[in-house]
């Protein structure tokens, strides 16, 4: 009677290994770079929304030869809309002088 050794199928506990280590290393390098992705798309959104604003208080002074006291006042006049108001607020855009800011 002749026995077959049959070749065995499948992954090695060393070849398991070194994928998971690669794979470790992967993630510790691509999360921290999608979380500084995040930051600085919320900055860039930021400033966008405090140009909007600002042009929007340019034009509420060329109409009414004054300055808007508050973003909710913009809002009344037309000049921006409720979304936009709601975007300036969560950015903690807010009008100081003849200026509009960013805390």
């Amino acid at each position: 009677m002749k026995f077959v050794k049959r070749k065995a199928k499948g992954f090695t506990l060393i070849e398991m290994t070194i994928v998971l280590f690669i794979v470790s290393l992967l993630i510790l390098v691509i999360i921290p770079n999608i979380s500084n992705q995040r930051k600085n798309a919320k900055h860039i959104q930021g400033n966008a929304m405090t140009e909007v604003v600002q042009t929007q208080v340019d034009l509420y002074e060329n109409e009414y030869a004054s300055l808007p006291h508050s973003l909710q006042e913009l809002e009344d006049k037309g000049y921006l809309n409720k979304k936009q108001l709601a975007d300036a607020q969560r950015n903690g855009i807010k009008i100081e002088k003849d200026k509009v800011v960013q805390e």
